[in-house]
């Protein structure tokens, strides 16, 4: 059986043929670590999607502490069904292979299943193919893998929370274990399980339909709030706290985590977590509404601030260990009055980013972007209705977005398709407004939309998407160069406005004279890689 601290099958097609591979070589594979209890431990009761034997009370049984990828492989290879374990052997190539309309069984290709009995295996390869030298290679095959010898160290005498760390520390040299996994594996005891805890904190997020961050980032959360702090560092010496430490950081964790979605609802206009430019800005404002769950209006406003200027630039892009303590120190000084903004690293770049940064759903800019817009009450071009922000923030409906410039006009103007598709050039607009406008000169569609509705409406809704008159009259121009700066300058503009006395509060300045990959470049960390949270 498999403990419950154990991390699920995770290992790739590929892996598993490397394996059989490696058995079928007389390689060795490592040895299998298990504990041998009585104990009824909460377990999971299937290993590569077959049950294992129901466990009887007072009964041995052994619990895999290490070797669960390998384990899996063999007994999915050998005995599973499904795609992952629809393994072959070709016998003319002698290598393993996944089976597929483009590799089907044949006279050579003998699915794997059968190397499992002698028996069944000559019959297999008698009926499909009278070549004695494909026989022979599959007798000694099938050999090879009935009398293949495994290492098997058992535990005995060991408690369930030893075995957790035992487990843990196999386990921690490696690249492959996800940090959740290992600090569940850490922390875990009898009546606590780490990873059902961040479960309880996701459904948080899902009572207020708000969706999910990612398992790390609410880990963060649990860090801070037990005291520590945000970074991987801390994060680890979460198992030197006891379970009843950590359940009070949980539970304080989940009430600013609601209070966090509250805000960035109503205040930020984010109904989604997926439309938040960064995650790791998630774990920041729990801590905020953590220690100060009751702001005041000033405070909400500076925590708002905050939020715009932390959004604009690549801060929380690569958030390192350097940035995360004084972050930390910032939420505390403000929380206890000491300071009337969030203090901050963060700086706002300079205006050229909406010219060079290309409009996508997994970039930041292109996000920020959006809830620019969204929080201006965008009005539909052509119907003069108010779009539906709501379902632009979910990202379901590409439709939603279309670029002023059309990328078909500008194709043929010869612009290039990165240039047209910077986040300058984006606003909101209906999927019927969208195909209206095609890939018509903006001079064109913008002249019939001013005689359909009149100058005064037009500009009243090009304002609205923030298409200022500079803007419009180099569009009126069709001039694609002066449009991309007046836009970029225009929600440049609206974003210092959002973020106003911040920047002066906190001694924040403008990246002036810094180009983006600059900014990528000082947010990388001196030591190790990135990092970067799950939406970058």
């Amino acid at each position: 059986m498999l403990p419950k601290f154990q991390r699920g099958f995770v290992w790739t097609p590929e892996q598993v043929l490397y394996l059989l591979d490696s058995v079928r070589r007389n390689y060795p594979v490592g040895s299998l670590l298990m504990w041998r209890t009585t104990a009824n431990l909460a377990s999971g009761h299937e290993i590569a999607g077959l049950n294992t034997v129901p466990q009887h009370e007072g009964a041995p049984v052994h619990y895999v502490l290490d070797g669960q990828q390998r384990l899996a492989s063999l007994v999915g290879a050998l005995h599973g069904s499904g795609p992952l374990w629809d393994i072959a052997y070709d016998l003319e190539k002698e290598e393993f292979l996944h089976l597929s309309e483009a590799t089907p069984a044949g006279p050579h290709i003998m699915p794997i299943r059968h190397v499992n009995s002698v028996g069944a295996m000559l019959a297999w390869v008698r009926e499909h193919s009278p070549d004695l030298r494909l026989q022979s290679r599959a007798e000694a095959l099938s050999n090879q893998f009935n009398h293949y010898q495994v290492p098997v160290v058992t535990l005995l005498d060991v408690s369930e929370e030893d075995s957790a760390r035992i487990f843990e520390r196999i386990n921690s040299t490696g690249t492959t274990m996800d940090i959740v996994d290992l600090v569940r594996a850490g922390t875990w005891a009898r009546d606590f399980d780490l990873k059902e805890e961040i479960e309880q904190l996701l459904q948080v997020l899902d009572a207020k339909k708000y969706g999910r961050v990612d398992a790390k980032t609410m880990l963060r959360t649990i860090s801070a709030a037990s005291g520590l702090g945000f970074s991987t560092k801390d994060i680890h010496r979460l198992r030197q706290l006891d379970a009843q430490c950590l359940r009070e950081a949980v539970s304080e964790a989940g009430k600013a985590a609601e209070r966090a979605v509250d805000f960035l609802y109503t205040q930020i206009r984010t109904p989604k977590a997926e439309a938040l430019p960064y995650y790791n800005q998630f774990a920041v404002l729990v801590e905020v509404f953590r220690q100060l769950p009751k702001p005041t209006t000033a405070q909400y406003d500076a925590v708002a601030r905050w939020f715009w200027l932390t959004a604009s630039g690549e801060y929380f892009k690569g958030w390192r260990e350097s940035q995360m303590g004084p972050d930390l120190q910032a939420v505390t000084a403000f929380a206890e009055g000491r300071t009337q903004e969030i203090e901050t690293g963060a700086a706002l770049p300079r205006s050229v980013l909406w010219q060079r940064s290309p409009f996508s759903r997994q970039s930041a800019p292109s996000k920020l972007l959006v809830l620019l817009l969204s929080y201006e009450d965008p009005i539909d071009l052509n119907t003069g209705r108010r779009i539906d922000v709501g379902k632009a923030l979910s990202w379901q409906n590409d439709k939603q977005f279309h670029h002023f410039f059309p990328r078909a006009w500008l194709r043929n103007q010869g612009v290039s398709a990165a240039r047209a598709n910077a986040c300058g050039n984006l606003i909101m607009l209906t999927a019927l407004s969208n195909n209206w406008i095609s890939d018509r000169a903006p001079s064109r569609y913008l002249k019939d939309l001013a005689e359909l509705n009149g100058e005064d409406a037009l500009r009243a809704r090009l304002r609205s998407c923030l298409v200022e008159e500079d803007a419009y009259q180099a569009a009126l121009r069709d001039d694609y160069d002066a449009f991309l700066r007046a836009r970029s300058e225009a929600l440049h503009r609206r974003l210092k406005g959002l973020i106003g006395s911040a920047a002066e509060g906190s001694g924040i300045g403008q990246a002036e004279g810094v180009t983006l990959e600059e900014l990528v470049m000082d947010s990388a960390p001196d030591d190790g890689p990135v990092d970067r949270d799950s939406v970058d």
